[in-house]
């Protein structure tokens, strides 16, 4: 039997003595110096862009990975790039897995179910056709959108179990937008990230005796006011919490997330990381080491 999610996420939090996730956003115009110097001279500008990404992504999966446990490449900051891109995010996946960081990709993916299949196929598993099977990128976590409801979901749900991977659901987003719909109050449930929590505590009911469910939950470090709420309603999920550093969410709120231990938050910072070097000075890949190490301290000494 393939290995549910969330005992290798635990294991892998333990062995890296880290809870940090390296958020991979690549901007074309703001790459590390060294990236954008060896991009080829030669090619069409999204391939010479896709060749800078991959070396940036690379550079700081090697500088700040040691003090991470997994990489979260932002799917549209490598699509926008075509066919390159793809190529690009290949690149930095295997730069990532040879660092013995896990893979969670950020795709917020959402659709009907036959949709949602071939997203699952796309990111997590492969393609069955005529003429072979077509593997995937087969990351080790997605997120999903639930807006579409249950049975948008459970694709994803069998798809992951399937392949040993894990499933992050949006429940309480980090943006200001998200008091908009997911703060707003249903008749019965409480809030929509309420009725939405309760679904991924219910997707991850399948393996009742594991103390970390593979349907996890992407919970903004900048509404640290409903962790403890969160928690009660998903006691199980490890839960996903991006919007440290440059989005103000800080690690010391963060303490309710631990509650099934080390590996029940994981800690997302992405431009906090990339960009250290424009606040602290040093060259990017000094600065990028020197605040990754300083998230999974806090984190670590907060579990």
């Amino acid at each position: 039997m393939t290995e549910l999610f969330g005992a290798r996420l635990a294991a892998r939090v333990d062995e890296r003595e880290s809870q940090v996730v390296l958020g991979l956003d690549p901007d074309p115009a703001r790459l590390w110096p060294d990236a954008v110097e060896v991009a080829p001279a030669d090619g069409s500008p999204a391939e010479r862009a896709a060749a800078a990404v991959a070396v940036h992504c690379s550079a700081l999966i090697a500088a700040a990975g040691p003090a991470c446990v997994a990489v979260k490449p932002q799917l549209a900051c490598f699509e926008r790039l075509g066919a390159a891109g793809w190529i690009a995010l290949a690149v930095t996946c295997a730069r990532a897995r040879e660092a013995g960081l896990l893979v969670l990709a950020d795709g917020k993916r959402g659709d009907i179910d036959v949709s949602a299949t071939a997203y699952a196929q796309a990111f997590l598993t492969g393609t069955p056709t005529p003429f072979g099977d077509i593997t995937g990128l087969v990351a080790d976590a997605l997120t999903v959108n639930p807006y579409l409801g249950r049975d948008a979901l459970e694709p994803f749900v069998a798809a992951a179990r399937e392949a040993g991977a894990g499933l992050f659901v949006l429940v309480r987003t980090s943006n200001p937008g998200a008091v908009d719909v997911e703060d707003l109050a249903t008749t019965a449930d409480g809030a929509v990230w309420e009725r939405v929590a309760r679904l991924v505590d219910e997707l991850g009911a399948d393996d009742a005796n594991a103390s970390l469910s593979d349907v996890g939950a992407v919970f903004g470090a900048t509404a640290p006011e409903h962790l403890h709420r969160a928690r009660e309603l998903m006691p199980r999920a490890p839960f996903l919490l991006p919007g440290i550093g440059a989005q103000g969410g800080r690690v010391e709120d963060l303490a309710p997330a631990f509650a099934p231990g080390r590996a029940g938050g994981l800690v997302s910072a992405s431009r906090s990381i990339a960009r250290a070097h424009e606040a602290q000075g040093g060259t990017p890949a000094e600065a990028a080491r020197r605040e990754a190490e300083r998230l999974r301290a806090a984190a670590w000494a907060l579990s």
